[in-house]
């Protein structure tokens, strides 16, 4: 297996652009993606991105943007209900795994260890495992259940990374800012990239 390998998951919360644009980042970085998408991520994906009839059967290229073949190559798509899946293993290894986004029900999952599908098993084998996770929850306003669910999955060791763009970088697009939440997860899992959304200082003093 590519050392450079990321298990992906998209599941059904609001923003599954952040998904899409992360996986695309990926691939330019050259890694390999393990990717699970939830049946209500697919439904966010239709409504949201104007990705009419994309699916679990769709092809890659039909909703990754600069999908070469090469770099559909390093993408394995897996079915959220199949349980004996790689990831849902802990002899499986990668490099790290990512939910963009996680829903309140995904994170409700994680954090009562109620490992249902694949994607909440496979984020349940990182945490056995001690291994990256990193959850990107989207949902607002946050009930005390929300909350004290993201504390729980924090306090097992996940990496806790709500969507919430900083503006500080001067969007001038909504691409910026989905941009500025890819690379925060990015620095969280150390990968090196070039996405220009670092703090330099008051623009008066750049």
């Amino acid at each position: 297996m590519n050392p450079l390998s990321i298990v992906v998951g998209i599941s059904g919360a609001s923003g599954s652009i952040y998904g899409i644009r992360f996986i695309e980042t990926l691939l330019r970085l050259g890694y390999d993606v393990h990717l699970i998408v939830t049946s209500s991520a697919w439904r966010v994906m239709q409504e949201e991105c104007g990705l009419e009839g994309v699916g679990a059967s769709s092809p890659l290229d039909a909703w990754i943007k600069g999908a070469t073949p090469e770099r559909l190559e390093r993408v394995r798509v897996y079915h959220n209900k199949d349980i004996a899946a790689l990831p849902a293993s802990g002899t499986f290894r990668a490099s790290a795994m990512v939910i963009i986004p996680a829903s309140m029900k995904t994170v409700g999952g994680l954090a009562s260890g109620y490992s249902e599908d694949l994607l909440l098993r496979a984020a349940d084998v990182f945490l056995k495992e001690r291994r990256p996770l990193v959850v990107v929850p989207r949902e607002t306003p946050l009930s005390l259940i929300h909350l004290r669910n993201l504390v729980t999955i924090s306090e097992a060791g996940a990496h806790v990374v709500p969507a919430m763009p900083g503006f500080y970088h001067d969007p001038k697009s909504i691409d910026e800012i989905v941009d500025f939440m890819v690379m925060k997860v990015l620095d969280v899992l150390n990968i090196n990239h070039t996405l220009p959304h670092a703090w330099l200082g008051p623009r008066r003093e750049r």
